[in-house]
């Protein structure tokens, strides 16, 4: 299979829906593209009825060409990542792995055009986040909850403000920024460096005021983020959990019980904002973003130090934390719910708290004018007291 002929499948896939994120090569599977969160086939001519392993297999090496590092990584782990270009068209993050002894594909599509805070309506502690001169800033959500673009229009806004040099570390590089006010240097992993510790280390001795850290993937990393972050960089960086709670119980068990109290006491005078993401079906189609937003301030930094208490949990920390820019997954997908974005089918599924949501529901109908409940009437029962009577 020749590059014309990859390039020509990837087009046609792309272009067979509106809104395309992901093309997906599963054996057994005819081609498909998630399009506003559905995986969906798509019609090609020839058609593709369900892909057999030879073919996965043959696109697969193709879009890995003769990259030795990448072909013994997917011998040897099983999964490999790279990037891939269509010229003029598209750049995707790619993820080859192995599965049941066959090859599939997922090729995630890289938005060209870098995103502002302002134009994807970002909640405003975004632009505070922008003005942090230290310190760690941790987004976390699920694969493809949108963690890469709101970091993305987080860089933008520095690279419009700030005379500042950026170092970025990523797997691949997915938005390239321009030289602005502020100075880019992008390096990719498995062609600028081989691991995301040692190109942080490296980052360490390029005078960047900035850094964006793809992952962090292990222990290695959140320990050399942290040293960066207490040395006076700004360290952004992703970790694949769904809030701030779990995001530092998720590093705790990075360390031994013999290191927990130090690593305690570094991430709260390290850690300045924890922001977690989830996209939700939006009214009419399409997603739209609910968000997670905690603060460093004395309540958080207790609650790390110490742990989670009843009534100190970090959830409660954050819902009583509005004066400081904080909110609750429940508060946002509420908003959400009140603007008349998502259902209130959509509010309750995707609740952190039901009962939270529930009277938060409640609250908007009645603003509305509408009833809450699907009780139509009550009376009181006559009879029973006449039965008493007797």
């Amino acid at each position: 299979m020749r590059k014309h002929e990859i390039d020509h499948i990837l087009t046609r896939m792309l272009d067979s829906y509106n809104n395309v994120s992901d093309l997906n090569f599963t054996v057994g599977k005819p081609l498909q593209v998630e399009a506003d969160g559905q995986l969906v086939p798509v019609k090609m001519n020839p058609e593709f009825r369900e892909i057999t392993p030879f073919q996965a297999e043959v696109f697969a090496l193709n879009l890995v060409g003769k990259n030795r590092r990448l072909t013994e990584m997917l011998l040897q782990h099983g999964s490999c990542d790279l990037s891939y270009s269509l010229p003029g068209k598209a750049r995707f993050r790619v993820n080859i792995f192995s599965q049941s002894g066959h090859y599939s594909i997922v090729l995630r599509k890289l938005e060209s055009k870098i995103p502002t805070i302002s134009e994807m309506n970002l909640p405003q502690p975004f632009f505070n986040v922008a003005k942090e001169q230290n310190g760690i800033v941790i987004f976390t959500g699920a694969t493809g909850s949108g963690k890469s673009t709101s970091l993305a229009a987080i860089l933008d806004d520095i690279n419009e403000n700030k005379s500042v040099h950026v170092v970025t570390l990523e797997d691949p590089v997915e938005y390239q920024h321009p030289h602005k006010r502020a100075t880019f240097n992008q390096r990719e992993l498995g062609i600028d460096f081989d691991s995301f510790a040692n190109g942080l280390r490296a980052a360490l001795r390029q005078a960047p005021k900035v850094i964006l850290v793809g992952e962090m993937r292990d222990r290695e990393t959140v320990e050399i983020g942290l040293s960066a972050a207490e040395t006076g960089h700004l360290v952004l960086t992703t970790l694949h959990t769904v809030d701030a709670g779990q995001t530092v119980n998720r590093i705790l068990g990075m360390f031994s019980i013999e290191e927990e109290k130090q690593i305690r006491v570094r991430l709260a005078d390290s850690v300045r904002w924890i922001v977690s993401q989830r996209l939700l079906p939006k009214i009419g189609g399409g997603r739209v973003a609910a968000f997670e937003v905690m603060k460093s301030n004395l309540r958080t930094k207790e609650a790390m130090l110490h742990g989670e208490d009843e009534g100190k949990t970090f959830y409660d920390i954050i819902d009583a934390g509005d004066a400081y820019g904080m909110t609750t997954f429940d508060k946002s997908i509420i908003d959400l719910y009140e603007r008349g974005m998502i259902t209130e089918e959509t509010a309750k599924s995707y609740a952190s708290r039901k009962g939270v949501m529930g009277r938060g529901i409640d609250a908007v109908k009645s603003s509305r004018g509408e009833t809450t409940t699907d009780i139509d009437s009550l009376e009181i029962d006559k009879e029973y007291t006449r039965r008493q009577a007797r």
